[in-house]
């Protein structure tokens, strides 16, 4: 089965020091998605969880960076990151999803963590400890 042109990625490049991956379609459209917005929205069962209701909000990823991308198959890629996680397979469909609704998704994220009181930064421990 040949994926349409919308759904054929041509060409994976990610900036680790801009920490964006930069997708191109094999129809000519390209688009950027960040680290962090691939991590907030992996599509991993600890992310998504296994049904309506169960997702998990993720918190503290907003300096999140990408350690490593494998091709599964002929139809996606699996990203790790430097947070540990690196459960989330990543369709070429559900990429081209991503990127066309990436600001209506990243503005229902900021309403999320704003409801729940939580940052986009990672929390500060302070460690106390006796000398």
């Amino acid at each position: 089965m040949t994926l349409p042109a919308s759904q054929r990625i041509e060409r994976l490049h990610y900036s680790r020091s801009q920490k964006m991956l930069e997708l191109s379609f094999a129809d000519g459209e390209a688009y950027r998605l960040s680290a962090e917005f691939l991590r907030v929205y992996s599509p991993s069962a600890e992310v998504r969880g296994h049904g309506p209701g169960q997702e998990v909000l993720q918190t503290g990823k907003a300096s999140v960076a990408i350690t490593g991308i494998d091709r599964v198959g002929h139809y996606a890629v699996q990203i790790a990151f430097d947070d540990g996680h690196d459960s989330g397979i990543y369709s070429w469909s559900y990429l081209r999803d991503l990127a066309e609704q990436q600001d209506r998704y990243w503005q229902n994220y900021l309403q999320q963590l704003s409801a729940a009181g939580k940052s986009r930064d990672a929390e500060l421990q302070v460690l106390h400890f006796q000398p």
